[in-house]
């Protein structure tokens, strides 16, 4: 699919959720469902002076947490696809970890790591990372293995291996692997910025729900999903330049 037809998708079920939205708060009638067109303003008068700071410390967790659990995951989903020794030993410890809910992990990983930035970003990392692992190594077992004696018989060595195949024939469906699992990294952030900060959207909407203000809290919704996709169209955006031979 074109990134024009994306953007027109995208387009296109905006406006739906607008007229659904604008439906049911003309139904409802009620301050807990505020008019679309409300909430838009307010995000036009309140973003400089009181969302844009949180709007920077949530875009900076997610992103920070991606490439922490890129430089991890990658090589390390690499290593096992490629030698069967380390997928035997760590696929046991993968499958184990992975199936357990991460929100589970989030009062334990507070008590080791306190309240503060490494908390969130290790929840983040959680997250991602396994499917990054996953989806890497699978990637590389899929690789017909004439293609490495091939690449092996002209005398390359293992780091040209992995660069030259192995990493250009992974990229793609790594990147499709974070892309899957950012929805859950966001919803999860929601949950880990509501605790020990005052910076981030997550702390933003729950304290406008406190204060019982409701445009506020919808629109630090619509902010945060937003973020989110942003943060998709940029991995589409990379997959384009990164995987163009595909």
């Amino acid at each position: 699919m074109l990134l024009k037809e994306k953007w027109q998708g995208a387009l296109y079920s905006l406006v739906v959720v607008l007229i659904l939205w604008q439906a049911v708060a003309w139904l409802l009638k009620l301050p807990i469902v505020p008019f679309p067109w409300a909430v838009c303003i307010n995000i036009a008068e309140i973003f400089a002076s009181k969302m844009e700071i949180h709007v920077l410390y949530s875009t900076g967790r997610v992103l920070a947490g991606i490439a922490i659990a890129m430089l991890l995951g990658i090589p390390l989903g690499f290593l096992m696809g490629y030698y069967e020794k380390v997928d035997k030993i760590l696929s046991p410890l993968v499958y184990f970890t992975y199936p357990v809910p991460k929100l589970a992990l989030l009062p334990i990983v507070m008590l080791l790591f306190g309240l503060g930035e490494t908390s969130k970003l290790i929840m983040i990392v959680i997250i991602i990372i396994f499917q990054i692992i996953i989806t890497a190594r699978d990637a590389v077992k899929d690789i017909p293995p004439e293609i490495f004696r091939s690449l092996k018989s002209l005398g390359a060595n293992k780091l040209q291996v992995f660069s030259e195949i192995i990493l250009p024939a992974s990229l793609a469906e790594v990147l499709t692997s974070i892309r899957l699992a950012l929805g859950t990294a966001v919803s999860v952030l929601f949950f880990t910025e509501t605790y020990g900060t005052e910076y981030g959207m997550g702390y933003f909407i729950m304290d406008a729900w406190l204060r019982v203000n409701y445009l506020d809290m919808y629109a630090g919704i619509v902010v945060l999903s937003f973020m989110g996709f942003c943060l998709f169209i940029a991995i589409d955006i990379a997959e384009k330049y990164l995987c163009s031979w595909r």
